[in-house]
């Protein structure tokens, strides 16, 4: 799980150095969105079967898997050398094409500010819309962040092209959401994505929404998209019986491959429960936990809170409250368990 990096350095505010045997890479960015950028692409080891996408989850403690002391001298940080345009080549390179290269050489080097200004003379190319995009994104201007994806949207076509030629590649890193963070390179699936992102921070949900269905359309079984379109559909509408339904429905037939299908099959249980299909719900929450190996602490602990709250709900007292005491003992401030175990006064 997780990524072939041995070692990070953090070298800057919000930008980490990766080194590996493949080489040198930059990551930078909070929750929300964050940039890998090195000179072989993109270094994740767990794929999503049939959907191109990586995905990560977060582990306590040591790294899963892999022998100690087996990792190699790490290499240098250098960006490619085809992202430095000499003298004569500046002179038979387009202005845009320049600015481009210029913003993805320093954003290779970590200076965010610095590759912004000049990506700000190449956003009417799909590559460097989609860069300047993602970075507005990661800064929280979330309008100019949907205008640049939303140019690359409508010039997906072309994405990739100048990337190509420069042996640039950017791998966006997205939480869809607490458990589950997606990776992408440059296409039409990842700028949808971040057009969800950058339409969830002006709380537009009818177009946040659209970009999810439109990529359903596009990849009608991807489990990521399924995943991204019910956490939406119940933050945006929580209490909304014909959402419930909606998600009950987009997670019909899922099993538990993947952390991403386990997430799913946890929005899954809480729809049901909220439709009052209580036993339905243990079900899918008995079913998700039959695997624990290569999930996240914080996966298991909401599927056993929401399996906990089943219980109740079935009047199985008993083994909610074991359910609960169990929780507890692993993290005693997750949720509201204290409080429902009596450990906590209820605030008045």
């Amino acid at each position: 799980m997780g990524f072939r990096f041995w070692r990070r350095m953090k070298i800057a505010p919000g930008v980490t150095l990766n080194l590996s045997k493949a080489g040198a890479s930059v990551s930078a960015g909070p929750r929300g969105s964050k940039f890998t950028v090195g000179s072989r692409g993109k270094r994740t080891t767990v794929g999503i079967p049939g959907t191109g996408l990586f995905y990560t989850t977060t582990f306590p403690g040591g790294k899963p898997g892999g022998r100690a002391g087996s990792a190699p001298k790490p290499a240098g940080g250098a960006p490619p050398d085809r992202l430095t345009l000499g003298f004569f080549k500046r002179l038979v390179t387009p202005d845009h094409e320049q600015a481009l290269v210029d913003g993805c050489r320093e954003l290779a080097l970590g200076d965010e500010k610095k590759a912004h200004d000049h990506l700000k003379g190449a956003v009417h190319l799909a590559d460097g819309a989609y860069l300047a995009g993602f970075l507005a994104l990661k800064s929280g201007r979330f309008k100019e962040a949907a205008h640049h994806l939303t140019t690359a949207a409508d010039k997906h076509n072309r994405l990739g092209t100048h990337f190509s030629r420069y042996g640039f590649f950017p791998v966006m890193s997205l939480s869809i959401t607490d458990e589950v963070t997606v990776h992408m390179g440059p296409d039409l699936r990842g700028v949808l994505l971040g057009l969800v992102e950058a339409y969830q921070g002006q709380e537009r949900w009818a177009e946040a929404i659209a970009c999810l269905e439109r990529l359903r359309r596009l990849e009608p079984e991807d489990p990521v998209v399924k995943l991204s379109l019910t956490e939406l559909l119940l933050a945006a509408r929580p209490g909304d019986k014909e959402v419930c339904k909606k998600v009950v429905k987009l997670a019909e037939g899922v099993s538990n491959e993947t952390p991403v299908h386990a997430t799913l099959m946890l929005y899954q249980a809480r729809a049901l429960r909220r439709l009052g299909l209580s036993d339905a719900a243990r079900t899918a929450l008995t079913a998700a936990l039959r695997k624990t190996r290569d999930r996240s602490s914080e996966l298991l602990l909401a599927l056993r809170y929401e399996r906990a709250l089943v219980y109740e709900e079935l009047r199985q007292l008993k083994r909610a409250r074991t359910e609960l005491e169990k929780i507890y003992a692993e993290a005693p401030d997750y949720e509201d368990v204290a409080q429902r175990l009596g450990l906590k006064e209820t605030k008045k």
